[in-house]
C-alpha cells in the first residue's frame, strides 16, 4: 500500500457485487483449531480452489484484496478456523476467484461489509538522522523474508515502497514509505521479533514460537539471538526510520457474519 488517502464515508455493502459463483463448495471447521501450530494453505489449480485451516479474515482479504489491518471485523474472525474446497465453473478464470469467494462469504457465512475511512496507527519509512546508509540496485528484484536461528532475515532488492509493504504483513500497523527515495536498493536485515510483530504474536497463540517448530528459539528466551529489533536494525543497518503516527486509511467494516456456515 503506497498511500491513504483522505476519504468519505463510502456506500454500504449488504451482499457482495458479484455475479459469479463456485460450482460446488464444501465449507467445514477446520480439524485443528488451536493449541497447536497449523499450516495455512490457498492454493487454486486444476479448476479447484483449496483453502486449508483458514481463518474468515484470511478468506475476506483474498475477496476483497485488502491487507488484515484494513478489515475492522469480530475477534472470533480471526481464530475460528475452517477447510474450503470448492470447484470453478466451467470458462472461469482465477481472476474471478475473488468474485467467487465473496459469493461465498455472503451465502454460506450471511457476511455483509461496509466501507469508511478510519484514522489508525500506522509506521512511516523516513530517513534517520544521519541520513541513509543505502545502495543502490541495479535493478528492481524481490525481496524474501525467512526465519533462521537468529531471529527474521530480509534479503533481496527492491524499492523501498515495498520493503514498508512486506513489514506491513509483518508488524502490528502499517508501514507507509514517506522517504521519497526513488529506485531500488539492496536488503540484508537480521533481527528478533518483539512485541509489536503480530506474526510472532499469532504464532504464540498458536502454542508456537514466531517461527514455528524448528524456525529457531523465541524471541525473549535464554537462548534467543543478541539481535536487535527491527527499528534498530533498519536505523543501524539502512539509515531508516520507523516512526509512530496516525493516517486515514480506507478500511472495510464487517456488519455481520455466522459464525457457523450453512451446511454443504
Amino acid at each position: 500500500m503506497k498511500c491513504f488517502p483522505i476519504g468519505v464515508l463510502l456506500a454500504v455493502v449488504s451482499a457482495p457485487a458479484a455475479t459469479v459463483s463456485f460450482e460446488v463448495a464444501s465449507v467445514k471447521p477446520a480439524e485443528t483449531q488451536k493449541g497447536t501450530f497449523l499450516r495455512v494453505g490457498i492454493s487454486s489449480d486444476n479448476g479447484r480452489v483449496t483453502m486449508t485451516n483458514v481463518t474468515l479474515k484470511n478468506v475476506l482479504t483474498q475477496a476483497y484484496k485488502v491487507k488484515e489491518h484494513q478489515l475492522v471485523a469480530p475477534d472470533w474472525m480471526d481464530s475460528e478456523r475452517f477447510d474450503i474446497t470448492a470447484k470453478l465453473p466451467e470458462g472461469a478464470t482465477k481472476e474471478q476467484i475473488p468474485e467467487m469467494l465473496q459469493n461465498l462469504l455472503a451465502e454460506r457465512f450471511k457476511v455483509t461489509i461496509h466501507k469508511e475511512s478510519k484514522v489508525l496507527p500506522i509506521y512511516a519509512l523516513v530517513v534517520a538522522k544521519g541520513g541513509a546508509k543505502l545502495k543502490a540496485a541495479e535493478a528492481d528484484g524481490r525481496l524474501s523474508m525467512m526465519m533462521s536461528p537468529k531471529g527474521r532475515h530480509m534479503s533481496g532488492t527492491a524499492p523501498l515502497s515495498r520493503l514498508a509493504e512486506t513489514l506491513s504483513n509483518t508488524l502490528d500497523r502499517p508501514v507507509i514509505d514517506m522517504t521519497e527515495l526513488k529506485g531500488a536498493f539492496e536488503f540484508d536485515l537480521t533481527w528478533t521479533p518483539d512485541e509489536s510483530d503480530s506474526m510472532a504474536a499469532k504464532m504464540r497463540m498458536m502454542g508456537a514460537g514466531p517461527g514455528g517448530p524448528g524456525h529457531g528459539p523465541e524471541a525473549g528466551s535464554a537462548d534467543a539471538p543478541d539481535a536487535p529489533t527491527i527499528f534498530v536494525a533498519l536505523q543501524e543497518t539502512m539509515g531508516l526510520k520507523l516512526e509512530a503516527r496516525k493516517a486515514p486509511s480506507d478500511v472495510l467494516v464487517i456488519d455481520h457474519a455466522e459464525k457457523v456456515p450453512t451446511e454443504n
